[in-house]
């Protein structure tokens, strides 16, 4: 069953631009199947069914995490690498490749930023009218007063196709896309696509720009080198994050007296349970907010507690996130192609407990603990921040869906250069040499 999982995982036979791969290493609302929009979606079993019965099955886990989607998109996919070993891939060997000439890009530009407006002009006329293609921007990026009463770009704006956050989806019409600003930009970009993600151009144009590689001085050999194909590609794991939260709805009394003739608050009636989920490409923090206790969560590893976290909270980050928030907290810093999950404690109030690093195919859980004094918060890449109370668990494990990062040499060289450049990492004045004596 193994090699029939590996053959679907790197085959380049029959892929389409309306497919897509899901692994039997994931969670079961991640089918493992080979499906088109419009047909019934099979299931492939992980192991014989019992015995006396057809239906029941036993899935088995992966350590090494799932086998990540090499489709990208509707029309891009990676370069296939005969010399595979099992299903994972040289990073080295990592290079972007079409199935058809990609026609559509998404434009993401950093909002409020006057530095960045000249820099998107010019790519979009670029885009448009020398490579024909089709633009797509949000829809407040063009409500910027410097665009909009811009008549000189106004033919080059209507060509443009717009969408909004949260209201359109725009998953199957992007075949890749480029980010102008710092590294925010990219986990927006992130955000965008719950499912598969196109790949993604980041030029450097903020702050920090740890995964922006390209400088935008030459954007149009580098552009047109993407659009031809065979560049470089790094594959950032995702994690795929779900939170159960006890449904609970705020009942007043009439006129605020009950029966006793007592006052009564607020009641808080449980009317069920309530599922989100989410891909996140940084970090997950679970914080105590705006309590002046500690917080207090247990964390679970395939369902064995671990530990209990007592202190500020805690990070489960990705190897990019290795270099953000848990770099902050102390953590290592991991290079994207290592398949792991970080879990960084955040001002432990236990001195002995030091980041840790787990297999990427585990699945955490997170929790209040019983006897908590308090609350905790989470966020998701700085985002969708929300309370978490007793009874409501954040499930975490790595997505099966990453994001084709673009690279500017190859995985290796960028990210050391970004150490080096945006961390100014192992900086030091030297040491001076012994004179010799004659």
């Amino acid at each position: 069953m193994e090699m029939n999982r590996e053959k679907l995982c790197t085959s380049k036979a029959d892929v389409s631009s309306d497919s897509a791969y899901h692994c039997s290493a994931c969670h079961d609302d991640e089918e493992w199947s080979n499906t088109s929009r419009g047909r019934a979606k099979s299931r492939s079993l992980s192991a014989s069914p019992a015995l006396g019965s057809t239906k029941e099955f036993r899935r088995t886990r992966s350590l090494h995490g799932p086998c990540p989607v090499t489709t990208f998109g509707p029309k891009a996919c990676m370069l296939q690498n005969p010399k595979t070993i099992m299903h994972i891939q040289d990073p080295a060997s990592q290079r972007l490749t079409w199935n058809k000439p990609p026609k559509s890009v998404l434009v993401i530009k950093k909002i409020r930023d006057a530095s960045l407006l000249q820099p998107f002009k010019e790519l979009c006329v670029y885009l448009t009218e020398e490579n024909n293609m089709i633009v797509y921007v949000e829809k407040k990026v063009l409500e910027d007063p410097a665009i909009a009463n811009d008549d000189n770009f106004g033919p080059v704006k209507k060509k443009f196709c717009t969408f909004r956050e949260d209201y359109d989806d725009i998953s199957n019409q992007i075949d890749f896309i480029i980010c102008l600003g710092g590294d925010g930009t990219l986990l927006y970009a992130s955000s965008l696509f719950q499912g598969s993600v196109p790949p993604v151009m980041a030029f450097h144009l903020g702050s920090l720009g740890f995964l922006t590689p390209f400088n935008f001085e030459n954007f149009q050999s580098q552009v047109t080198q993407v659009i031809e194909g065979n560049a470089a590609l790094v594959l950032r794991s995702r994690l795929k994050v779900k939170v159960v939260k006890e449904h609970r709805e705020k009942m007043t009394v009439q006129n605020g007296i009950e029966e006793n003739g007592v006052v009564s608050a607020n009641i808080e009636k449980e009317v069920g349970k309530q599922v989100m989920q989410y891909q996140v490409l940084n970090e997950v923090v679970v914080d105590r907010g705006p309590s002046s206790y500690l917080s207090n969560v247990d964390v679970f590893l395939d369902g064995h507690l671990i530990t209990t976290v007592q202190g500020d909270g805690v990070i489960v980050s990705t190897p990019t996130g290795s270099t953000a928030y848990a770099a902050a907290a102390g953590a290592s810093m991991i290079h994207p192609n290592v398949p792991a999950i970080m879990i960084t404690p955040i001002c432990p109030h236990s001195l002995s407990f030091r980041p840790i690093v787990v297999p990427a195919g585990v699945e955490l859980k997170i929790m209040l603990s019983p006897d908590a004094r308090n609350t905790a918060w989470v966020s998701f890449d700085g985002r969708k921040r929300q309370e978490i109370c007793h009874g409501d668990s954040i499930s975490i494990t790595t997505s099966c869906y990453p994001l084709p990062s673009i690279c500017f040499r190859d995985p290796v060289s960028d990210w050391f250069e970004s150490l080096a450049e945006c961390l100014h990492w192992n900086v030091r004045k030297k040491q001076n040499n012994f004179a010799v004596e004659e």
